[in-house]
């Protein structure tokens, strides 16, 4: 498998504010960073090449949680935006061959069956 570099893409400060209101407003820190219009899902929009080595939405969001608490203290001021997104970056580039790796759901139950017997 090949290696993966992920870019650490410019700071999205609109957003950053939005997102800063959010947790002002009481809004929990797991909804802002991972929920559906969260920081997650921005850096999944840019990081997509992911999907390349294997990695899927799934196992993206997975890997964003073990890292919310870093994304959550750049939110909050006290972590610069750089460090926290290169962070993630190399936390993700570290991840992608276990991701890789998953054992996909059984999506039919003749799947299922054929792993029970």
């Amino acid at each position: 498998m090949t290696s993966v570099r992920l870019h650490v893409p410019d700071e999205p400060v609109a957003r950053a504010a939005e997102w800063r209101d959010a947790l002002r407003r009481g809004v929990p820190v797991d909804d802002v960073v991972l929920g559906w219009d969260g920081v997650a899902e921005w850096f999944w929009s840019r990081w997509r090449s992911l999907e390349r080595h294997g990695v899927d939405h799934g196992a993206f969001v997975e890997i964003g949680r073990g890292h919310a608490r870093e994304l959550a203290l750049w939110l909050r001021g006290e972590r610069p935006y750089r460090a926290a997104a290169a962070s993630f970056a190399g936390r993700l580039e570290r991840r992608v061959p276990q991701a890789a790796l998953r054992v996909p759901t059984p999506t039919s139950p003749r799947r299922v069956l054929a792993r029970a017997g």
